[in-house]
């Protein structure tokens, strides 16, 4: 249904891939809250009208309630890990009417004269889940500093995971057949068929979610519930650490909230003042350049799927992937390999270095004639279980951009746009033109509730801004302008991966520790070397 190119903007899967590969076999459940009962906002800055949710105090219990999956049966089994449920307006602007409730879950640490409080984080998405990352990455930071001085704690943002209500919007075969579905047509016919499909996938959400719960899905009111959370944990001011999109959510809460700021790690920057085509284009041009990263690589070994010529690879690919568009692959468990779930396989596997390996296994499986592990790799970025259904995250994902950013309701620009974005990513043009269909944020029923901008905030206590050379989501430049923009101190991680703090990088954790503890900033142009 969408072009490839609209789907990638900012998945956390180096993230992911970094805590999976650290944690152990854990699991717990998750409690109610107890609105209203005498626990006083640390800040006193409950906004009017707002006392209770701020007053509120957190039941916290066992986590097991809130396991979607099998894997999250076992991650929550720890009795360490504690989880409730925070109750919210859905809308800020009638906190007498609708609420929600947002998912948290701690790692606490033990009880000691040195703890700090809270370290609350966002794995970024938009749609990833944050009690799920707390409770991985939690594991790595118990035996260190981090862990001993503070909380961890994370939550799955409204209308995701298991926050509720959740965004909903296809169903699991929908989603499955339009991931089966071919968008590379260009001709006007093709155009009006992609088109007419993303209108039917917004109906379904308006429908299954409900436009007031669409309408206040945003940033604006995550950055709003994130203090609401800073309250109820008892913190005066607030400690994050964001990755990827979680950046958003951080430079938008110190915008709304400066004096509550206590320190702040924005890991795998967006820029906040790039328009949503620029941001894609260069998001693009950082895939392409991670995927010439992997060939190069790929070349240097025998039995390469693209072949010993470095110069020649981007040409292998397309000679591997292209004749998916008109023959999908069928594999043995019935279902087939699109060309777009080849490309998105591919992308999953460029977020971590650690997953080349298995891209290099599954372009010499395509060039054997089999699909399924590039499916497998597909199956994964869509959060694709065993049994056919999927996890929020896509749905979400959609939902919360299409807020997010302003539209593109001009198919010229849409046209333009895809343009570009083949330029500077060649290795996923598909070779029957650009398309000027316009992607479901044009039919979108609320509207934007934010705006691309410099962030203005005078006085804040000054951020940490780690941004890596190579990362392929989020261009190193846009981590150089977040920290110019807030006033922050900036880390250059060199590597070619997507985010790097508690991922294997001494250099950056030795940083990001001092100033989360102490709030030492980076020394002036602090750089990482690659690990």
């Amino acid at each position: 249904m969408r072009s490839t190119a609209s789907r990638q903007r900012r998945r956390p899967r180096a993230l992911v891939a970094a805590v999976v590969g650290i944690a152990a076999i854990l699991l717990g459940g998750c409690a109610q809250v107890v609105p209203g009962v005498a626990v006083p906002d640390p800040a006193g800055s409950a906004p009017p009208g707002l006392e209770a949710f701020y007053g509120q105090q957190l039941a916290w219990g066992p986590c097991a309630p809130f396991a979607a999956t099998e894997e999250d049966r076992q991650i929550y089994a720890d009795p360490s890990l504690q989880c409730a449920r925070m109750q919210v307006p859905l809308d800020y602007a009638a906190p007498d009417g609708r609420t929600g409730t947002i998912a948290v879950l701690r790692h606490a640490a033990p009880a000691s004269p040195e703890r700090i409080g809270s370290l609350v984080i966002n794995p970024g998405g938009p749609g990833a889940s944050g009690i799920q990352t707390a409770a991985y990455l939690s594991t790595s930071l118990a035996s260190t500093e981090v862990g001993r001085r503070f909380d961890v704690v994370g939550f799955d943002p409204r209308g995701v995971g298991e926050s509720e209500p959740t965004i909903r919007c296809l169903e699991g075969p929908e989603r499955d057949a339009d991931r089966r579905d071919d968008d590379t047509d260009s001709s006007p016919a093709g155009v009006a068929q992609t088109e007419a499909e993303e209108r039917e996938t917004v109906d379904r959400c308006a429908q299954r979610t409900g436009p007031d719960v669409l309408a206040n899905v945003g940033t604006r009111d995550v950055a709003r519930d994130m203090d609401v959370l800073r309250a109820a944990l008892g913190d005066a001011r607030l400690t994050y650490l964001g990755y990827s999109y979680g950046t958003r959510i951080g430079s938008t809460y110190a915008e709304q909230f400066p004096r509550n700021v206590r320190a702040m790690v924005l890991d795998g920057a967006l820029d906040p003042d790039q328009d949503p085509v620029t941001e894609l284009v260069e998001q693009g041009r950082g895939f392409q350049g991670a995927f010439d990263a992997f060939a190069r690589d790929c070349t240097t070994r025998p039995n390469c799927p693209l072949g010993q010529d470095p110069a020649q690879t981007t040409a292998a690919y397309q000679q591997l992937t292209r004749p998916l568009i008109t023959a999908p692959l069928p594999l043995r468990d019935g279902r087939v390999l699109s060309y777009a779930d080849a490309q998105q396989g591919t992308i999953n596997a460029l977020y971590v270095e650690a997953y080349w390996p298995r891209l290099v296994r599954a372009l010499s499986d395509l060039r054997a004639g089999q699909g399924s592990q590039l499916m497998t790799l597909a199956d994964e970025y869509y959060e694709r279980n065993p049994d056919g259904t999927y996890a929020s995250s896509q749905d979400a994902f959609e939902a919360i951009r299409c807020v997010d950013d302003p539209r593109i309701t001009d198919p010229a620009q849409s046209l333009a746009r895809a343009q570009a974005y083949n330029e500077v990513a060649p290795f996923l043009d598909s070779g029957r033109g650009v398309s000027s269909a316009r992607d479901s944020c044009a039919f979108w029923p609320v509207p934007p509730t934010s705006q691309p901008h410099l962030p203005q905030v005078p006085g804040l206590a000054p951020p940490l801004v780690v941004s890596t050379t190579g990362d392929p989501a989020t261009p190193y430049q846009a981590g150089v302008e977040l920290a110019r923009a807030l006033g922050g101190s900036l880390v250059t991680k060199i590597g070619d991966e997507h985010t790097a703090v508690f991922q294997n990088s001494p250099c950056v954790d030795d940083i990001a520790t001092r100033y989360l503890i102490d709030n030492t900033p980076a020394p002036p142009n602090a750089t990482c070397p690659a690990t």
